[in-house]
């Protein structure tokens, strides 16, 4: 049961990677085209700002759990590495909790910001005025995916019996990788 959800969540997770991917390069090329109708053809530019601006942080904030999924997001490894192997489990699931608290947190928050701009028909005060709900989704899709992330992260810590570094189902198999079929404790050492 266990690993059917971390294998859903961190699915997901890899979805959303794959559709911020998607948005960092749409805004990249949108940012190319306003350069070129703003310089070569010296003609106003009236949405591309708003779009960069809208895609980039949308695509910050799906791209997260795709980052926790890893374990890439930043860490004090030097308090981990003097402390001892239950200090640091213990460290970790505190850390988890945490996270998810925050996460918890913010996805009430930004879910009442979405609701009331859709709900309000808020629109962006740019020229091209857009509906502002439609970037705000994002961010309690977001949040609502890192609170499935870190839930999946703090069982699989909770279940398993050597510490893992990313809470990964589809990680490469042990021993596939320097240091992958050894303990954590182990490679510090």
């Amino acid at each position: 049961m266990l690993k059917a959800y971390t294998q859903a969540v961190g699915n997901a997770s890899r979805g959303l990677a794959a559709i911020a991917t998607a948005l960092l390069i749409a805004a990249m090329l949108v940012v190319c085209q306003m350069i070129m109708q703003r310089y070569v053809f010296r003609q106003a530019t009236i949405w591309q700002t708003d779009f960069v601006v809208f895609s980039a942080t949308a695509a910050m904030f799906l791209g997260a759990p795709y980052v926790l999924l890893k374990g890439g997001h930043v860490g004090i490894d030097v308090v981990e590495m003097l402390v001892g192997e239950r200090t640091r489990y213990v460290l970790r699931i505190l850390a988890g909790l945490l996270g998810l608290l925050f996460c918890v947190v913010m996805l009430i928050a930004t879910w009442i910001q979405f609701h009331d701009a859709w709900a309000g028909n808020w629109k962006h005060s740019s020229v091209w005025a857009p509906p502002l709900w439609v970037p705000l989704a994002a961010l309690p899709v977001s949040f609502a995916m890192l609170c499935l992330q870190y839930v999946a992260q703090i069982l699989t810590l909770l279940t398993a019996p050597a510490v893992p570094e990313a809470i990964d189902p589809g990680a490469a198999e042990p021993g596939s990788a320097p240091g992958a079929d050894r303990h954590p404790q182990e490679i510090i050492q």
